[in-house]
């Protein structure tokens, strides 16, 4: 006698988590989207000082591989070539009266350069 299988999956948490005010800036970014644009897409990129960047831009047709989070206010990418230096991330939206930008909680960053413009795994 065969046991039973299942084919239930467990879903699987996203790399990133957004937060309120991340979730909100995406939506406030895909009102104003060019034509065209499905979402706002997360990568990082080789740049600056210490090695990797985060880059934030407009997604108008995903890569096979990249990580689809569904937010109230849009669809948000994670580039398949970054999900393993993204894993377990936190990305925040910080206003204040000098700057306003996303900000990262990365528990995979060693390191990153004075001015935090990039990070080192």
């Amino acid at each position: 006698m065969n046991a039973p299988t299942s084919t239930a999956t467990r879903a699987r948490p996203a790399a990133v988590t957004l937060t309120p005010a991340a979730e909100q800036r995406v939506a406030d970014l895909m009102a104003k989207a060019p034509e065209g644009a499905i979402g706002v897409k997360l990568s990082t990129p080789r740049r600056g000082c210490s090695g990797l960047a985060y880059s934030v831009d407009f997604v108008m047709e995903p890569g096979k591989f990249d990580e689809r989070i569904e937010t109230p206010g849009g669809a948000f990418f994670i580039d398949a070539a970054s999900v393993l230096y993204l894993i377990g991330s936190m990305m925040d939206w910080v206003e204040d009266d000098f700057a306003a930008g996303f900000v990262f909680t990365n528990p995979n960053a060693k390191g990153s350069c004075g001015c935090g413009e990039s990070f080192t795994v």
